[in-house]
């Protein structure tokens, strides 16, 4: 009877996780291209100020994830309640922008997984 119990109560809270939105999604090239490239969005490229210079894409706003206690201040000025979307070069700078903005409270984190390398090569 008890592990009927919690066999029962398990499934009910993993269904229930399974629910629950996720705040960060990863998007693609052309979702990139549809959503955000001439509208009105917030758009934040997380590599260094020297890489932002060399090239980036669009109006992105350069918000360097390397220096996180910058990072935290600058990407608090941003509306946690609209969508946001980031970049970096391939991937892994923006992940980390990604989680930390979660724990700061965004509800919308779009990360564009192809980066600054795939968005260069087109």
């Amino acid at each position: 009877m008890k592990i009927q119990f919690l066999l029962v109560t398990f499934l009910i809270l993993t269904s229930c996780n399974s629910q629950t939105n996720k705040k960060i999604s990863r998007i693609d090239l052309e979702t990139l291209k549809k959503e955000v490239i001439g509208k009105d969005v917030q758009f934040v490229d997380v590599r260094t100020e020297k890489e932002y210079h060399a090239g980036h894409i669009d109006d992105a706003i350069n918000i360097n994830v390397l220096n996180e206690t910058t990072f935290k201040e600058k990407i608090k000025e941003l509306d946690k309640s609209k969508p946001v979307y980031i970049y970096c070069f391939s991937g892994g700078r923006s992940n980390k922008a990604s989680k930390i903005m979660e724990a700061l409270g965004f509800s919308q984190v779009y990360d564009f997984s192809g980066g600054w390398s795939t968005w260069s090569k087109q």
